[in-house]
């Protein structure tokens, strides 16, 4: 875990016992604690709720984030709503669009969440109330086949649109003896190879649609929160420390892109021009004009931390902490 609120601990709702003592009574056995899955409040604060990950719905925008927030809109990120209505409120992490009406977003004590209107209203496919192993992003190749993954090496794995989810069984890291990673964001290439950016520098890669997944070493020590490939099929990823790297192989060699920065990204979004803009805390924004070889950039006067964007035919939305913002 590290110090972004998407990988932060978040306990959720819990109903506690405890031991009930009158002076003239013996003590009553504690009650486990349990979790009760909440559906999420509608509040007039929810445009300021903090957006963890966004993706387009077709021409519509589906953002996710704390509470069990989800914001819809329809006019490329000048106005928000709240979605009509969401089994939980604990944190969603991820979501993951097939088409312009069906989609998922997953989150803590491991929730999957369905939509199949756009993400107006949602329904539960799955969560674990035992643990709080929670899945920090989903991707969906189609309204059937899809993947989440999170914390400690999970990666779940579906083939009928989400109404059973499997566990796949990844090998350990070379001269490990288990898998016990966090897997912090899984994307596609046009090929069809699937990446899941990790900790400690690693990325997995898998080129038979998911059936086999091999460790890739990039030359990092740090963690990576998000990743993305471009239309030419360069892969890039960034993570801690404004630190970027770039594939042009298919994941196969890596290279440090050229920052300004040191704020940690955690979000990366080509523009249909073809730049390819990175976001961080600390307000910081970066752009390229060559495939993520190098980078310029600008600092936020009010340093606010950016945590999702999106691409819109006027450039791109923005998401902090505090909800949807302006540059």
């Amino acid at each position: 875990m590290n110090g972004i609120a998407k990988y932060s601990a978040m306990l959720g709702l819990l109903v506690l016992g405890g031991i009930v003592q009158a002076a003239d009574q013996a003590p009553v056995a504690a009650v486990r604690p349990q979790l009760q899955i909440l559906p999420a409040e509608h509040f007039s604060a929810a445009a300021s709720t903090q957006i963890l990950a966004a993706v387009r719905a077709g021409k519509r925008i589906v953002a996710v984030g704390d509470h069990g927030v989800v914001l819809l809109s329809d006019d490329d990120g000048k106005t928000y709503r709240q979605a009509r209505s969401v089994p939980v409120s604990s944190t969603l992490t991820g979501v993951s669009f097939a088409d312009a009406n069906t989609g998922w977003a997953v989150g803590h004590w491991g929730a999957i969440l369905k939509t199949t209107d756009g993400g107006e209203s949602w329904v539960l496919q799955r969560n674990d109330s035992k643990v709080d192993q929670p899945l920090f992003s989903v991707y969906f190749k189609n309204a059937q086949e899809g993947w989440a993954v999170g914390l400690w090496s999970l990666m779940l794995h579906t083939t009928d649109g989400g109404a059973n989810w499997s566990t796949v069984t990844l090998p350990p890291p070379p001269g490990q003896k288990k898998a016990d990673r966090n897997l912090y964001a899984i994307f596609a290439d046009a090929k069809g190879s699937l990446f899941v950016a990790c900790e400690q520098g690693r990325m997995m890669r898998s080129t038979d649609g998911g059936n086999a997944w091999t460790y890739v070493e990039t030359g990092y020590a740090g963690s990576f929160w998000t990743g993305v490939a471009l239309q030419d099929g360069v892969l890039l990823v960034g993570g801690l420390r404004g630190t970027i790297y770039r594939s042009a192989d298919g994941g196969d060699s890596w290279q440090a892109s050229k920052t300004i920065f040191k704020s940690s990204v955690t979000d990366i979004v080509q523009l249909a021009d073809k730049s390819t803009v990175a976001i961080g805390l600390d307000g910081v924004t970066l752009r390229s004009v060559d495939d993520g070889v190098t980078f310029t950039g600008m600092q936020r006067a009010d340093r606010k931390g950016l945590t999702a964007a999106i691409a819109t035919p006027a450039g791109k939305a923005l998401f902090s902490t505090d909800g949807p913002t302006s540059e």
